[in-house]
């Protein structure tokens, strides 16, 4: 898939990842949607893209050309299906002489991204040219890569192109390290192995490597930046990870927005604030990065700006060349996205007296009897607990209330302590109207 990021641009293409989860229906939907020409599939996910392929011919879609992405010693004839490429055979009947079909405008079109389809089918995303490279050289900078860095693969190449650091790394010489599986002992041997200097990852991945066995984990000689991005990581983890030898930073942004949007700017004076709340402080968002034009917390409605107050609640939008050029095959969900002259995230955020931000998403608000309540701000409670892994909190239907907050838990190994202490626990420590009750 690294490789396709520079071919396919190359060759005048336009590049679609999907997500390797997805199942052969959705995939169906996908390479119909996007009209896709040429489908390369590792062989690990054959039988999906088989699956979704017999699912096109049903519809009388014409189907894409199928190139097998196979392991280095499995290429022979007899493991290839009749009409079925082979990548490495394929690349050997390129012509050497081809001269690279460039993009007639920097708006061009590179990739198409799917978003991942929570409330309705996946959405596709259109990036040009002079976005992406625009936030590849961001992204190099928030990450602090100076020449020749080694970069560790968790973030997956199929979302927003990597945080456009498939095209980034390279831009620096860097060295790939890619993983088939994210697991904290595969991340712990290829740090101290081949020395990484930088990486990324969702907080579950940061959950994963702070709560792995101890025989799993190794000492890390150097410190390694890592930046995560997604829901906003506990404070607790954040604490843990720098204790590992982790150096994190905190990235917010959307497919929309080719990935990291906003980071937070880690600020001198914080290092002489305990270590929890400094946590708490990196767990904010801060500022929009260098490609960006504009970002701002406005009321949906009036569309001006909220005060900087910490309290008053607003929706995040952004503007400028690393927002999406917009949805493919659909003007209307383009239009209302764009509705008042900014990309509307869905995200809604507080503004600091300080310029830093704090978020979450609209549909993630819970209103019980008139008042709002963050499931985020829930989450991070059970995170306090010493026996809690991970926390999702959720709105229940409530006849008197309308909406109460319902969490779901997951123990770390050995635990055994019950719903009600953690009921308990969170009244302790937050307004009784924000305790979950189940």
């Amino acid at each position: 898939m690294y490789e396709l990021h520079f071919a396919v641009p190359m060759a005048g293409a336009i590049l679609c990842t999907l997500n390797t989860r997805l199942d052969s229906a959705m995939v169906s939907v996908l390479l119909a949607h996007s009209e896709a020409k040429v489908l390369f599939v590792d062989h690990g996910l054959l039988e999906i893209a088989r699956g979704a392929l017999d699912l096109l011919a049903k519809t009388n879609t014409k189907p894409p050309i199928l190139v097998l992405i196979s392991e280095r010693d499995d290429s022979s004839p007899t493991s290839i299906v009749p009409g079925t490429y082979e990548y490495e055979s394929f690349l050997e009947t390129g012509d050497v002489g081809f001269e690279i079909r460039r993009p007639k405008s920097e708006l061009d079109p590179i990739s198409v991204n799917y978003t991942s389809g929570t409330t309705s089918r996946p959405k596709g995303v259109v990036y040009s040219h002079r976005g992406a490279y625009l936030n590849s050289l961001s992204t190099v900078f928030l990450h602090g890569m100076s020449s020749m860095p080694v970069y560790l693969w968790t973030v997956p190449m199929f979302h927003c192109n990597g945080w456009c650091l498939t095209w980034g790394v390279a831009a620096q010489g860097g060295t790939n390290i890619c993983l088939r599986n994210v697991s904290p002992k595969k991340i712990f041997e290829n740090i101290v192995l081949h020395n990484v200097t930088h990486m990324g990852g969702a907080p579950t991945v940061l959950n994963m490597i702070v709560n792995s066995s101890v025989s799993d984990q190794k000492p890390i000689s150097r410190k390694v930046t890592i930046f995560t991005g997604g829901s906003p990581p506990p404070p607790q983890i954040f604490f843990k990870m720098e204790e590992l030898g982790f150096s994190v930073n905190h990235l917010y942004g959307l497919t929309e927005t080719y990935g990291p949007g906003t980071y937070c700017v880690l600020k001198p004076e914080w290092d002489s604030l305990p270590p929890l709340q400094q946590s708490k402080l990196k767990a904010r968002q801060g500022t929009q990065h260098l490609g960006l034009e504009d970002v701002d917390i406005l009321d949906p409605i009036t569309m001006e700006s909220v005060p900087a107050d910490g309290k008053t609640m607003g929706e995040v939008m952004f503007r400028g060349n690393t927002v999406m050029s917009g949805y493919f095959k659909d003007l209307q969900a383009t239009e209302e996205a764009f509705k008042g002259g900014w990309f509307r995230s869905g995200d809604l955020a507080v503004k600091h007296p300080d310029g830093y931000r704090n978020k979450g998403r609209l549909k993630d608000i819970i209103i019980s009897g008139g008042e709002n309540i963050s499931t985020v701000e829930v989450e991070m409670v059970f995170y306090g607990h010493p026996e809690v892994l991970e926390a999702a909190v959720v709105a229940r239907p409530d006849n008197h209330w309308g909406q109460t907050p319902c969490a779901f838990v997951k123990l770390k190994e050995g635990s055994c302590v019950d719903a009600q202490e953690l009921i308990r626990f969170c009244r302790d420590h937050l307004p009784h109207y924000m305790a979950p009750k189940q």
